[in-house]
């Protein structure tokens, strides 16, 4: 690791989250515990809401999907007899959402829930989005040089938002050109990379994705989009052959553009 020159037709740069613009530690340690812990009182306090009787509906769907995998938790239907069935079905919903958390699924309707979950911790200072320190001077400076800046997560573009718009570093929104989430399609799929080009108007190889993860580089790559892997503290360790064959940044400072951008 060192400087990493930024390759001259690359025009825009596309950024994960978690590990890569936020510790690890933020989104397990505090963000996905508020939900753990919460979801129960949230659907309580929400559940005659059209926003949350739509999240439930989605989540109800997904179960049905699911049913045949080990485990899966379905949501029954209310027939509108009292709370002792009320009670009945939250709890159906409660545990099916911590089924999906166990495995760490990253269906829409989970991410749905959770984003509604996570807009109400950020809007009363429960939470904070955490920021690694060089990520809002370097993001600034891409943006300087012409640069675009996109965010493409598993969390939902609501989670997304949330988090920059409420984070240590205050409301970054404005740093980004737009935001992608697990809708455009998995982040481990190649097509996914070429729709997200398509839908920022420019070739994949204009493209520099930045991840922790190698299986979503392979991704990005296999769509000839550039890729660099980030190396953040806690992150999960990468192979030796990981490490020899992909470009590695431990800062976003050691990213070279040219002067050409």
């Amino acid at each position: 690791m060192g400087v990493l020159p930024v390759p001259a037709e690359v025009c825009a740069i596309l950024l994960d989250i978690e590990g890569t613009t936020t510790p690890i530690a933020f989104v397990q340690e505090t963000l996905f515990p508020y939900i753990k812990d919460n979801v129960k009182e949230y659907l309580h306090a929400h559940w005659e809401e059209e926003e949350c009787q739509r999240d439930i509906g989605l989540l109800r769907k997904q179960a049905q999907e699911d049913s045949s995998l080990y485990g899966a938790v379905p949501i029954p239907l209310e027939s509108g007899s009292g709370e002792e069935e009320l009670e009945r079905v939250i709890q159906a919903v409660v545990d099916n959402v911590h089924w999906q958390m166990s495995l760490d699924r990253k269906t829409t309707a989970l991410k749905q829930l959770q984003g509604h979950m996570w807009r109400a911790a950020y809007a009363t200072g429960h939470v904070k989005g955490e920021i690694f320190e060089d990520v809002v001077p370097a993001i600034r400076k891409w943006r300087e040089a012409g640069m675009k800046v996109y965010i493409y997560s598993s969390g939902s573009i609501e989670a997304q938002k949330l988090l920059f718009g409420y984070s240590t570093e205050g409301d970054i929104l404005e740093l980004f050109d737009g935001h992608f989430d697990t809708k455009i399609g998995p982040k481990v799929e190649s097509e996914s990379y070429r729709r997200i080009a398509a839908s920022i108007g420019c070739a994949t190889n204009n493209i520099l994705f930045l991840t922790d993860v190698p299986r979503e580089a392979n991704a990005a790559e296999e769509a000839d989009t550039h890729v660099a892997v980030v190396i953040r503290p806690g992150n999960a360790g990468l192979t030796d052959d990981e490490k020899s064959y992909y470009s590695l940044i431990s800062s976003f400072t050691e990213l070279f553009l040219p002067s050409s951008t």
